[in-house]
């Protein structure tokens, strides 16, 4: 489902997802540079209950943070060569290790992503002060249903 969202809302998003996931949620973060993936993942960890300061995982592709509630890892692939340079890094470990993965520019490894994600695009829009939030639950018809009722409004 596709809105336009302010940042506020985007943030509320965010933290209305970091108490929705649960073990083994992934999540594909989709947009072009400067759209607010890395603010969305920011207000996630926070609400999540991430004590240290999030940092953008660039340069190490994948960052770890064990205090919220769950582990989280938070994944970066802009930089990657090729999609099969994720598995260097041990990314089937992260995404079945019973936390919580957030993708930054999942589109690069879309064909490695699980066959079951929350996937989440920004887009500009008109205003400068607001996004197009495309967001989906993808892979499971019956979650599908159940996170349509719970982020469809």
């Amino acid at each position: 489902m596709e809105k336009v969202l302010t940042f506020g809302q985007i943030d509320e998003l965010a933290k209305k997802m970091a108490n929705y996931v649960e073990e083994n949620t992934v999540i594909a973060l989709i947009g072009d540079l400067g759209t607010g993936k890395t603010t969305f993942t920011k207000t996630f960890a926070k609400e999540f209950g991430v004590k240290e300061n999030l940092k953008s995982p660039t340069f190490n592709y994948v960052l770890e943070y064990l205090s919220g509630r769950l582990p989280l890892y938070h994944f970066d692939v802009y930089r990657l060569c090729s999609s099969e340079e994720i598995y260097e890094i041990g990314y089937e470990d992260y995404i079945n290790n019973g936390g919580v993965a957030l993708i930054e520019w999942a589109n690069i490894i879309s064909e490695d992503l699980p066959k079951e994600y929350i996937r989440i695009e920004f887009k500009y829009a008109e205003k400068e002060d607001e996004r197009i939030v495309d967001i989906s639950y993808v892979g499971n018809k019956e979650k599908e249903e159940k996170f349509n009722v719970t982020f469809g409004n």
